[in-house]
């Protein structure tokens, strides 16, 4: 049983910047999320794609934003469950929320923030037959551990950055990397689709375009693939198939909470503090709605502001908080760190 202040479901930036504001307060937060790492759509569909709205940063790559993020919040040592979605929640008698996960572990809390940004995402799995069959057995959505395809053949579907980025990096851990992707252009970074290029060149990379992967063969695992090439079929040996054509995103078991839900969104109260119509229960970010909702992130970061201070006051009844600038309080970690503004130097002028 993982025990804490806030169960925050999404590590996406809103629920990342929620563990910030949390600790301010003194407060304790746990992050639970489907994906293998923080950082939500940021980090699995656009890490190198620039954003442009957010406070002081005329530009930012998603993934540096995920960085910064995760730099700021260590001093306040959350932890994370990564790879397990939220399942069931029960609510106890003192007010209090026990949430399971669908690999059965367990999370108390007096407040859950659902910061799941659109949902939870599922993987766009393409139509193959029998590609549940070899899903665990050579067939991977998320590459939670690269390690685990050291020195193994690899073909890998897709022309987005995901399928650019993991064919890089994998072409120096695995013997063989086949890059496939059903047209001749990628919708990538400039610098992974050139880097993709010279590992090719190199013979670092094997690339099928146009080509399609229709078919998948092994008794007990995987054992080769089937690929349509304009028309004729080859069959190339691998020991895995990671198909990476993006996420699809739903609320999934957060749907049947009990919680007030419209267009596949959760309402909260606005008004005060993003509260749902289950006391104790917040929703922050891209998953919520309320009248004049704007999906942005800074938006988000605003919401999990005013959400901290009302979990404040249910783990706290009755105890005044008196807010105070970080410029001149400080800011401390539960790691035993300090940062505050340097102290005004009095000295007189004679």
């Amino acid at each position: 049983m993982v025990k804490t202040d806030i169960l925050i479901i999404g590590a996406g930036p809103t629920g990342l910047f929620a563990v910030f504001e949390a600790g301010l307060l003194k407060l304790k937060c746990h992050i639970l999320d489907a994906l293998p790492q923080p950082g939500g759509q940021l980090s699995e569909l656009y890490p190198k794609k620039p954003i442009y709205d957010i406070p002081g940063f005329p530009e930012v790559l998603a993934g540096d934003l995920v960085d910064n993020l995760m730099e700021q919040i260590k001093q306040f040592e959350p932890g994370f469950t990564l790879g397990e979605r939220a399942e069931t929640i029960e609510k106890q008698e003192d007010g209090s929320f026990i949430v399971t996960s669908n690999k059965g572990k367990k999370f108390h809390a007096p407040v859950i923030a659902i910061a799941g940004g659109l949902g939870s995402f599922e993987p766009r799995k393409p139509l193959i037959e029998d590609i549940e069959f070899y899903e665990d057995k050579g067939v991977k959505y998320f590459i939670k551990n690269p390690e685990k395809f050291r020195d193994k053949r690899v073909v890998i579907s897709g022309g987005g950055d995901s399928a650019l980025d993991w064919s890089i990096f994998l072409a120096n851990v695995a013997s063989e990397v086949t890059l496939i992707h059903r047209r001749n252009e990628f919708r990538g970074a400039l610098d992974s689709v050139e880097k993709v290029q010279e590992l090719k060149s190199a013979g670092k990379i094997k690339m099928i375009t146009p080509g399609e992967v229709i078919g998948l063969n092994g008794a007990e695992h995987l054992e080769s693939v089937d690929v349509d090439i304009d028309g004729a079929h080859q069959n190339i040996p691998t020991d895995y198939f990671i198909p990476l054509f993006g996420l699809t995103p739903k609320l999934g078991p957060i749907a049947h909470w009990g919680l007030e839900i419209e267009k596949n969104a959760i309402k909260v109260n606005n008004a005060l503090d993003y509260q749902t119509n289950i006391p104790g229960i917040f929703a922050i970010g891209d998953v919520n709605t309320y009248p004049g909702k704007l999906k942005l992130i800074l938006c988000g970061f605003h919401e999990a502001t005013l959400m901290c201070q009302a979990a404040y006051q249910i783990i706290n009844p009755g105890k005044k908080y008196v807010m105070k600038y970080t410029t001149v309080s400080g800011v401390d970690g539960f790691d035993g760190t300090r940062k505050e503004a340097p102290k005004a130097v009095v000295k007189a002028i004679v």
